[in-house]
């Protein structure tokens, strides 16, 4: 299953010490869960990797923004990567610490620069020169000098879905890297922003180690070219992108070996060394739990209907992406073929198509393995269906960390035209 936090015990799928069957009785289905364990240990597997080399570890918000799962995280000591003022104030309301914040994001608003610099963070990431510009303007309307990293595009092919590769030329994100010489430049003679770092993110769900010790190199020259030009370079935030294995045959680089990696292209450079991770700490530590409504054949094929659908966890219709689908009663059995599908008035709305699986029946409850990255974070509220609850468990205990929605909720703020 590839799962952090779960397994089975007497043939009942656990997280941590809880039975997940037990869950769905109290919090219903679908929800989904998170093991704290699961979390922390990969959180922990970064800090031990990168020992006593200078360094952060900003989770990025993105991947799952539960308050939940930020106070978890912000009680360990984690930074944070934010690429939103909602991001943010999600942040401080979890307690964490402004002081450990990076602000990424190709589109950030002027109020959402004055919300930051006020909240006293640790770094922009600026990647354009109107961005440039608009920081130093507010930051000056503020008598402030703002931390700055400039993004650069390292033109690194990441091998990953289109939709998640950002380290090419042609992409939105950041600055052409045969150019970031001249902008360092102009940003660092503006007199409110204090240009400390370079920054680059390459994509999401990155199997080669090769492609981040590719990117890493080509920064940490760029860093020395700078330095030499007289700017005081201190820190190189490589970003985050690590994959994980959603399939067996995955062969993920792990936490250790990834930071290893990069932290030999920066040895002897004395940088400060920023990452970015998200999938990787949250993604095996969550599981989507669903209900098995109906079972029926057309055509020949075998649907198994549930009570999740693509408004809940939208990746296998947005990416075609892959997530192993259990049981949470192991049976004894031959399996079946199947489509996965759920409620939702579209074709599109599927889990799995034509997968071999346990044989269920109505009533059985499923696990959606690999969930806790890009899971409830891009969920939503499409054909008027409420979002479900999330749970977190540590040990013996869980905790519903967020409500299930009600009809209610679906139209809280609307009214109707007077």
């Amino acid at each position: 299953m590839g799962a952090a936090g779960f397994s089975y015990r007497a043939d009942q799928l656990h997280c941590e010490e809880v039975c997940l069957a037990e869950i769905a009785a109290r919090a219903g289905t679908p929800c989904y869960v998170y093991s704290a364990r699961g979390i922390l240990d990969n959180y922990d597997a970064y800090e031990r990797a990168c020992g006593d080399a200078p360094h952060t570890i900003h989770y990025s918000v993105k991947a799952n923004s539960s308050l939940g799962v930020l106070a978890l995280l912000a009680r360990r000591g984690a930074g944070f990567d934010i690429v939103s003022g909602g991001e943010l104030f999600r942040v401080l309301k979890a307690g964490g610490d402004p002081a450990r914040v990076v602000f990424s994001g190709v589109g950030k608003t002027a109020e959402e620069l004055d919300y930051a610099l006020g909240a006293g963070i640790a770094e922009f990431c600026c990647e354009s020169a109107g961005e440039i510009e608009l920081l130093h303007e507010r930051a000056r309307a503020r008598q402030a000098r703002a931390p700055v990293a400039l993004r650069v595009n390292p033109d690194v092919d990441a091998a990953t879905h289109p939709y998640i590769a950002t380290g090419r030329r042609t992409h939105k994100f950041g600055i052409d890297i045969a150019e970031a010489e001249a902008l360092f430049a102009r940003a660092a003679a503006l007199p409110h922003l204090e240009v400390e770092g370079v920054s680059c993110h390459i994509g999401s769900q990155i199997l080669d180690a090769g492609a981040f010790r590719a990117a890493a190199r080509k920064l940490v020259d760029l860093a020395g070219r700078l330095r030499r030009q007289g700017l005081l370079i201190r820190c190189l935030d490589l970003g985050g992108g690590l994959g994980v294995g959603y399939r067996a045959a995955d062969e993920a680089p792990g936490i250790e070996p990834y930071v290893r990696a990069l932290l030999e292209e920066l040895r002897g450079s004395g940088l400060h060394l920023r990452l970015e991770p998200g999938r990787s700490i949250v993604a095996q530590a969550g599981v989507l739990l669903t209900r098995v409504l109906y079972r029926k054949r057309a055509a020949g094929k075998e649907f198994v209907i549930v009570d999740a659908a693509m408004n809940d966890l939208i990746r296998p219709s947005l990416y075609e992406s892959y997530h192993d689908i259990v049981p949470i009663r192991r049976a004894a059995g031959p399996p079946i073929v199947a489509d996965v599908a759920g409620p939702v008035c579209e074709t599109g709305d599927f889990f799995a198509r034509d997968r071999e699986m346990s044989d269920v029946s109505p009533g059985d409850l499923l696990a959606l393995a690999t969930a806790g990255a890009y899971g409830f974070v891009l969920s939503s509220n499409y054909n008027s269906r409420p979002r479900g609850a999330e749970v977190l468990v540590e040990g013996s205990r869980f905790s519903v960390i967020r409500d299930r929605e009600t009809y209610a909720d679906l139209i809280r703020g609307e009214r109707l035209a007077e």
